[in-house]
């Protein structure tokens, strides 16, 4: 999405805004990662947790979670001038996947949190991206008191596509958060551009 605006001496100039996707499991902390990386107040749609969704959310290891997101969060944040990252987190229960296709419309790439504690939750969030081609990158979300994993035991656990990043994180950790954003905007250029070279070649 590239919007123009006026600078201080009247010329135009070009504004790059990005579109990325947060995804992964049921409470792997997507909504805290927007929140920590987000410079503006996040929006969030957030509902409590309800006797009637105790069949379907799964809330082995995440006891202590009350809330659920159920459409989706969204914050903005700036890499440097002219160039801003607007953040969507998905819903993580199946129940909601019908958001994913519309919210992944035009998205530059996606971080999927994983919980190593969890990890076979985020194996849909991967499943979705690589069948539809879509940079992403695997960030651990390195919860207290969890197993620490070495990157390449995660990739080779997912079954991850070669060269498809893995970084540990803090998702309540505002640099932790823009390193990984980093890393995908990197890997997501390196990507577009290869399949550019691709299509011309």
């Amino acid at each position: 999405m590239v919007s123009e605006h006026s600078d201080a001496s009247g010329g135009d100039t070009a504004a790059l805004a990005l579109k990325i996707l947060v995804a992964g499991g049921f409470g792997v902390g997507k909504t805290t990662l927007v929140g920590a990386v987000s410079e503006i107040r996040p929006l969030r749609t957030e509902e409590l947790l309800s006797e009637a969704g105790q069949s379907v959310d799964d809330t082995d290891g995440v006891d202590h979670k009350t809330t659920t997101t159920v459409a989706m969060d969204f914050g903005r944040i700036t890499i440097r001038s002219g160039l801003s990252l607007y953040l969507f987190g998905t819903p993580g229960q199946d129940r909601f996947w019908f958001l994913w296709d519309e919210l992944s419309q035009g998205a530059l790439g996606a971080v999927v949190l994983a919980d190593t504690r969890r990890l076979e939750d985020c194996f849909p969030a991967v499943d979705y991206f690589e069948h539809r081609r879509i940079p992403f990158v695997v960030a651990v979300n390195c919860f207290a008191g969890a197993r620490r994993h070495v990157v390449p035991d995660v990739s080779r656990a997912l079954d991850l596509d070669s060269g498809t990043p893995v970084v540990l994180c803090d998702a309540r950790d505002r640099d932790s958060g823009k390193e990984v954003l980093i890393r995908l905007v990197e890997y997501a250029g390196r990507m577009h551009t290869a399949r550019l070279l691709d299509s011309v070649g």
